[in-house]
């Protein structure tokens, strides 16, 4: 006996929904009900959240209900095996619209459709397709503006677009020009609370950006990251925050270019752990075996560009890393979804940010006013903190092995900006701050070395305090160039071996 499509859909009840989902699903069918054509209708759930099971549901119930077929969009050729997977698990019958796809004579055999925007828009313009019977478009990962396209040939339609944040990429574009609301699902903190999701744990390491330039998308160009993250200081921190916060854990790291991944790459193989390379380059057959390898290995390095954002699920990854800066809420949280699955054994992962983004955006399980976004995107924008607001507010911390270096000193630390406030209300000069410095970190050289030689080594050390004064003092006088700064260590370090020499001359 043959069954009929909708009969098939009742056999199988594919995923059971959890209740967060099934209220999720209440609210959106409630709204298609109210408005079943020309309604835009946008979902809000965090990565790890379910999505995918959610808008598979949902086609099913809305053929079921309706009689009417279902198109499914989305930006990445990963998706749409993913999504169609999913959809073959609740007994929906779809057929994927690809390249090699130039016409859908088989159409009336589907139920639901799942198509890159770019190859269904082809289609459309050159009318070889004409999608027959379809009341509702699902669009996945909708703040892409990729989408928009396609809008114009579904105007009669029901369009639900489905996206972790509801943040345009182009914040000329703004989400709410397309859809008329946003649905807002459950929070990270519930997901985490109800077991769903792990809890992160972050440990931030101060990075000066002030190197990297803005490009035309809005985010920090690859050639000025490369640039900051490619130098010996910035991998140095990487291999000691990895080493201090997450050696031997599955670690995905995220770089914002390729030339930057290998090196990072090099640099763990170098120091005897085990590490690859993947970006887009990589061909189909070569990604299935390095992520096959991520897969199996339990204390595997992965080092990344672009391409493990979406589309990409490996729930035993321990630990993230940001070795990147990025001004795109969207991608902060696409890149760190990527170890918030929960799995036997594992219900916490650390994130490692590089990048100062959890001071930018906060933690990401931090409470985000979707609603107040979606309505008001240009006002968030503005509200984020700057990168030079940031840096007014890094402070040096002196790591454990160098502390060791000076453990007969009771007291390393010197705050630039109390010390400026309290020489020049006394009537001082802003310049005495700086001979205050250097006497104190002569003092602390001079308690743990025994000789000048030492003392010059010890010197060394302290650098990156020294240029952590020395940025703290130029905001106190608002005057910051690359050259004055430059001068001005050039001048510090004199005074210091200066004083350094003079000391150990004399005993």
């Amino acid at each position: 006996m043959t069954l009929e499509p909708l009969e098939l859909l009742e056999i199988k009840e594919g995923k059971k929904l959890y209740d967060y989902q099934n209220d999720a699903l209440e609210k959106i069918f409630e709204r298609i009900r109210k408005f079943p054509e020309k309604y835009n209708l946008c979902f809000q759930l965090p990565t790890g959240g379910g999505k995918t099971v959610i808008f598979s549901e949902i086609a099913k119930r809305y053929i079921k209900e309706t009689g009417k077929k279902v198109l499914i969009l989305t930006h990445r050729v990963e998706l749409l095996a993913q999504t169609s997977r999913m959809l073959d698990e609740f007994s929906v019958r779809n057929k994927i619209i690809i390249s090699k796809v130039k016409d859908l004579p088989d159409q009336e055999e589907y139920d639901c459709f799942v198509a890159m925007v770019e190859t269904l828009n082809n289609r459309l313009r050159d009318e070889k397709i004409e999608l027959e019977k379809v009341g509702l478009i699902i669009v996945d990962e909708a703040h892409y503006n990729s989408f928009r396209k396609l809008f114009k040939w579904f105007e009669n339609n029901i369009i639900l677009g489905v996206t972790a944040t509801p943040l345009s990429s182009n914040i000329r574009l703004p989400l709410n020009e397309n859809y008329h609301e946003l649905i807002v699902g459950e929070s990270i903190s519930s997901l985490i609370s109800k077991g769903f999701l792990s809890k992160a744990t972050t440990y931030s390491y101060d990075v000066s950006l002030h190197s990297l330039k803005v490009g035309i998308n809005g985010d920090y160009t690859v050639s000025s990251s490369e640039k900051l993250y490619g130098n010996f200081f910035m991998q140095e921190k990487l291999l000691y925050a990895y080493e201090q916060k997450a050696m031997g854990t599955k670690t995905l790291i995220f770089n914002n270019g390729i030339n930057t991944s290998k090196q990072v790459q090099a640099m763990f193989a170098e120091a005897g752990y085990e590490c690859k390379h993947l970006d887009n380059t990589h061909s189909e057959s070569e990604r299935r075996e390095i992520l096959e390898w991520f897969k199996v290995k339990p204390n595997a390095i992965l080092s990344s560009v672009s391409i493990l954002t979406t589309g990409f699920d490996e729930p035993s990854v321990q630990t993230i890393i940001l070795n990147r800066a990025t001004k795109s809420l969207t991608l902060y949280h696409q890149m760190i979804g990527r170890g918030s699955r929960v799995i036997p054994g594992k219900t916490t992962f650390n994130v490692i940010d590089l990048g100062n983004n959890s001071r930018r955006f906060g933690l990401w399980e931090q409470y985000i006013d979707w609603q107040d976004i979606f309505a008001h995107p240009h006002a968030y924008i503005e509200s984020i903190t700057s990168d030079e607001a940031i840096e007014r507010e890094l402070k040096y911390e002196m790591p454990d092995e160098v502390r060791q270096r000076f453990m007969k000193s009771a007291v390393i630390d010197f705050d630039i900006r109390e010390e400026y406030l309290k020489i020049t209300r006394a009537g001082g000069k802003a310049k005495d701050v700086l001979s205050k410095s250097v006497m104190q970190h002569a003092i602390i050289i001079q308690e743990n070395a025994e000789d000048l030689f030492e003392a010059l080594e010890l010197a060394k050390i302290l650098e990156p305090d020294i240029k952590s004064r020395l940025k703290h003092y130029s905001y106190c006088i608002s005057k910051s160039t690359d050259n004055y700064l430059e001068w001005l260590r050039d001048e510090y370090t004199r005074k210091l071996q200066l004083s350094l020499r003079q000391h150990f001359s004399t005993i």
